[in-house]
Protein backbone atom coordinates (compact mmCIF):
# COMPACT_ATOMS: atom_id res chain seq x y z
CA UNK A 1 0.00 0.00 0.00
CA UNK A 2 1.33 3.44 -0.94
CA UNK A 3 2.32 5.59 2.03
CA UNK A 4 0.21 8.75 2.32
CA UNK A 5 1.70 12.08 3.46
CA UNK A 6 -0.66 12.11 6.44
CA UNK A 7 -1.01 10.18 9.66
CA UNK A 8 -3.31 10.53 12.66
CA UNK A 9 -2.16 11.20 16.17
CA UNK A 10 -4.04 10.93 19.48
CA UNK A 11 -3.99 14.14 21.51
CA UNK A 12 -5.26 14.87 25.01
CA UNK A 13 -6.93 18.26 25.34
CA UNK A 14 -5.08 20.55 27.76
CA UNK A 15 -8.41 22.01 28.90
CA UNK A 16 -11.07 19.27 29.09
CA UNK A 17 -8.60 16.33 29.21
CA UNK A 18 -10.62 14.31 26.67
CA UNK A 19 -8.78 12.61 23.81
CA UNK A 20 -9.23 13.41 20.11
CA UNK A 21 -7.44 12.69 16.84
CA UNK A 22 -5.48 15.20 14.80
CA UNK A 23 -3.75 14.89 11.43
CA UNK A 24 -0.02 15.48 10.98
CA UNK A 25 2.27 15.39 7.91
CA UNK A 26 5.04 12.78 7.73
CA UNK A 27 8.45 14.47 7.79
CA UNK A 28 9.64 12.64 4.63
CA UNK A 29 6.95 14.55 2.67
CA UNK A 30 8.12 17.95 3.95
CA UNK A 31 10.77 19.63 1.81
CA UNK A 32 11.27 23.39 2.00
CA UNK A 33 12.68 24.87 -1.22
CA UNK A 34 12.85 28.53 -0.13
CA UNK A 35 11.49 31.10 2.32
CA UNK A 36 9.67 34.40 1.95
CA UNK A 37 11.29 37.46 3.53
CA UNK A 38 9.18 36.89 6.68
CA UNK A 39 10.38 33.26 6.89
CA UNK A 40 7.26 31.68 5.38
CA UNK A 41 8.40 28.24 4.16
CA UNK A 42 7.65 27.42 0.53
CA UNK A 43 7.32 23.67 0.11
CA UNK A 44 8.33 21.57 -2.87
CA UNK A 45 5.01 19.71 -2.79
CA UNK A 46 2.33 22.39 -3.21
CA UNK A 47 -0.41 19.86 -2.41
CA UNK A 48 0.84 19.14 1.13
CA UNK A 49 1.08 22.08 3.53
CA UNK A 50 2.22 21.20 7.07
CA UNK A 51 1.25 24.71 8.24
CA UNK A 52 -2.40 23.62 8.13
CA UNK A 53 -1.84 21.09 10.91
CA UNK A 54 0.07 23.02 13.60
CA UNK A 55 -3.05 23.62 15.70
CA UNK A 56 -4.75 20.86 17.66
CA UNK A 57 -8.49 21.64 17.83
CA UNK A 58 -10.32 19.70 20.55
CA UNK A 59 -13.50 18.39 18.96
CA UNK A 60 -15.15 18.15 22.39
CA UNK A 61 -14.66 21.64 23.86
CA UNK A 62 -13.09 23.73 21.06
CA UNK A 63 -9.94 24.62 23.01
CA UNK A 64 -7.15 24.86 20.43
CA UNK A 65 -3.43 24.69 21.09
CA UNK A 66 0.02 23.76 19.78
CA UNK A 67 2.99 21.85 21.19
CA UNK A 68 4.30 25.21 22.44
CA UNK A 69 1.40 25.81 24.84
CA UNK A 70 2.21 25.16 28.50
CA UNK A 71 0.13 22.75 30.56
CA UNK A 72 -0.22 25.33 33.33
CA UNK A 73 -3.48 27.27 33.66
CA UNK A 74 -3.43 30.35 35.91
CA UNK A 75 -6.20 30.53 38.54
CA UNK A 76 -9.54 31.44 36.96
CA UNK A 77 -8.38 30.85 33.38
CA UNK A 78 -10.12 27.49 32.91
CA UNK A 79 -13.42 29.12 33.92
CA UNK A 80 -12.90 31.91 31.36
CA UNK A 81 -12.11 29.34 28.63
CA UNK A 82 -15.18 27.33 29.62
CA UNK A 83 -17.36 30.44 29.33
CA UNK A 84 -15.89 31.99 26.18
CA UNK A 85 -14.94 28.88 24.17
CA UNK A 86 -16.32 25.56 25.43
CA UNK A 87 -19.87 26.72 26.26
CA UNK A 88 -20.24 28.19 22.74
CA UNK A 89 -18.67 25.22 20.94
CA UNK A 90 -20.64 22.92 18.66
CA UNK A 91 -18.73 19.61 18.60
CA UNK A 92 -16.95 19.16 15.29
CA UNK A 93 -13.74 17.50 14.17
CA UNK A 94 -10.71 19.17 12.61
CA UNK A 95 -8.97 15.80 12.67
CA UNK A 96 -8.85 15.03 8.94
CA UNK A 97 -7.10 16.72 6.01
CA UNK A 98 -7.67 20.47 6.20
CA UNK A 99 -8.44 23.05 3.55
CA UNK A 100 -6.82 26.49 3.81
CA UNK A 101 -10.13 27.83 5.16
CA UNK A 102 -10.14 25.17 7.90
CA UNK A 103 -6.47 25.89 8.62
CA UNK A 104 -7.27 29.59 9.10
CA UNK A 105 -10.21 28.72 11.37
CA UNK A 106 -7.92 26.49 13.45
CA UNK A 107 -5.34 29.27 13.83
CA UNK A 108 -8.00 31.79 14.87
CA UNK A 109 -9.25 29.34 17.50
CA UNK A 110 -5.63 28.88 18.60
CA UNK A 111 -5.10 32.65 18.89
CA UNK A 112 -8.29 33.04 20.96
CA UNK A 113 -7.41 30.08 23.19
CA UNK A 114 -3.83 31.32 23.60
CA UNK A 115 -4.95 34.83 24.57
CA UNK A 116 -7.46 33.54 27.12
CA UNK A 117 -4.89 31.13 28.54
CA UNK A 118 -2.31 33.95 28.73
CA UNK A 119 0.27 32.16 26.59
CA UNK A 120 3.48 34.04 25.77
CA UNK A 121 3.30 36.98 23.35
CA UNK A 122 5.84 35.20 21.15
CA UNK A 123 3.51 32.19 20.80
CA UNK A 124 0.49 34.33 19.88
CA UNK A 125 2.65 36.26 17.38
CA UNK A 126 3.68 33.02 15.68
CA UNK A 127 0.06 31.92 15.30
CA UNK A 128 -0.96 35.30 13.86
CA UNK A 129 1.97 35.24 11.42
CA UNK A 130 1.03 31.76 10.18
CA UNK A 131 -2.57 32.94 9.75
CA UNK A 132 -1.24 35.77 7.56
CA UNK A 133 0.75 33.23 5.52
CA UNK A 134 -2.40 31.22 4.81
CA UNK A 135 -4.25 34.37 3.74
CA UNK A 136 -1.28 35.07 1.44
CA UNK A 137 -1.91 31.74 -0.27
CA UNK A 138 -5.48 32.90 -0.88
CA UNK A 139 -4.33 36.34 -2.16
CA UNK A 140 -6.49 37.98 0.53
CA UNK A 141 -4.27 41.01 0.99
CA UNK A 142 -6.41 42.92 3.51
CA UNK A 143 -6.67 39.96 5.89
CA UNK A 144 -2.99 39.11 5.42
CA UNK A 145 -2.01 42.66 6.44
CA UNK A 146 -4.38 42.55 9.44
CA UNK A 147 -2.74 39.42 10.81
CA UNK A 148 0.79 40.61 9.99
CA UNK A 149 0.04 43.70 12.08
CA UNK A 150 -1.22 41.55 14.97
CA UNK A 151 1.94 39.43 14.68
CA UNK A 152 4.19 42.52 14.57
CA UNK A 153 2.54 44.01 17.67
CA UNK A 154 2.78 40.76 19.64
CA UNK A 155 6.45 40.29 18.62
CA UNK A 156 7.08 43.86 19.83
CA UNK A 157 5.35 43.00 23.14
CA UNK A 158 7.50 39.87 23.37
CA UNK A 159 10.69 41.83 22.71
CA UNK A 160 9.91 44.51 25.30
CA UNK A 161 8.88 41.94 27.94
CA UNK A 162 11.66 39.43 27.09
CA UNK A 163 9.13 36.60 26.98
CA UNK A 164 10.88 35.00 24.00
CA UNK A 165 13.76 34.00 26.28
CA UNK A 166 13.91 30.24 26.65
CA UNK A 167 12.14 29.70 23.30
CA UNK A 168 13.54 28.91 19.85
CA UNK A 169 13.16 32.58 18.90
CA UNK A 170 16.44 34.52 19.09
CA UNK A 171 16.72 38.27 19.72
CA UNK A 172 18.13 38.81 16.22
CA UNK A 173 15.23 36.97 14.62
CA UNK A 174 12.52 38.70 16.66
CA UNK A 175 13.99 42.13 15.84
CA UNK A 176 14.09 41.18 12.16
CA UNK A 177 10.46 40.01 12.18
CA UNK A 178 9.28 43.21 13.89
CA UNK A 179 11.11 45.17 11.18
CA UNK A 180 10.05 43.09 8.18
CA UNK A 181 6.39 42.85 9.19
CA UNK A 182 6.41 46.62 9.76
CA UNK A 183 7.81 47.07 6.23
CA UNK A 184 5.18 44.78 4.76
CA UNK A 185 2.29 46.65 6.41
CA UNK A 186 3.73 50.02 5.34
CA UNK A 187 5.09 51.22 8.69
CA UNK A 188 8.45 52.23 7.20
CA UNK A 189 9.65 54.35 10.13
CA UNK A 190 9.23 51.43 12.57
CA UNK A 191 10.79 49.05 10.04
CA UNK A 192 13.87 51.26 9.61
CA UNK A 193 14.34 51.55 13.38
CA UNK A 194 14.25 47.79 13.92
CA UNK A 195 16.34 46.87 10.86
CA UNK A 196 18.99 49.18 12.37
CA UNK A 197 18.83 47.19 15.63
CA UNK A 198 19.39 43.95 13.66
CA UNK A 199 22.33 45.34 11.68
CA UNK A 200 23.92 46.64 14.92
CA UNK A 201 24.20 43.00 16.01
CA UNK A 202 26.32 41.93 13.03
CA UNK A 203 29.46 41.44 15.14
CA UNK A 204 27.77 39.49 17.94
CA UNK A 205 24.98 37.52 16.26
CA UNK A 206 25.34 33.85 15.35
CA UNK A 207 22.74 34.31 12.60
CA UNK A 208 24.62 36.04 9.76
CA UNK A 209 21.92 35.10 7.24
CA UNK A 210 19.31 37.10 9.17
CA UNK A 211 21.73 40.06 9.35
CA UNK A 212 22.18 39.86 5.56
CA UNK A 213 18.40 39.72 5.05
CA UNK A 214 18.05 42.87 7.19
CA UNK A 215 20.70 44.64 5.10
CA UNK A 216 18.87 43.66 1.90
CA UNK A 217 15.55 45.01 3.21
CA UNK A 218 17.31 48.19 4.43
CA UNK A 219 18.71 48.77 0.94
CA UNK A 220 15.26 48.21 -0.59
CA UNK A 221 13.74 50.83 1.73
CA UNK A 222 16.56 53.27 0.96
CA UNK A 223 16.20 52.75 -2.80
CA UNK A 224 12.44 53.29 -2.53
CA UNK A 225 12.91 56.52 -0.54
CA UNK A 226 15.42 57.82 -3.11
CA UNK A 227 13.01 56.97 -5.92
CA UNK A 228 10.16 58.82 -4.17
CA UNK A 229 12.40 61.85 -3.53
CA UNK A 230 13.13 62.37 -7.24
Amino acid sequence: MELTPYYQKDIECLHCKLKFKTTKVRSKFIKVVEHDTDFRPIYENKEVNPLLYNIFVCEHCGFSFTDDFTKYFAPGVKEIIQEQVASKWTPRSFGNERSIVEGIMAYKLGILSGKLKKEKFVSIAGLALRTAWLYRLQDKNEEEIRFMEIARDRYADSYSSDDYNGTQMSETRILYLIAELSRKIGDIEYATRFFSKVIEKQNSSIEPKVIDMAKDRWQEIRAQKEKEAR
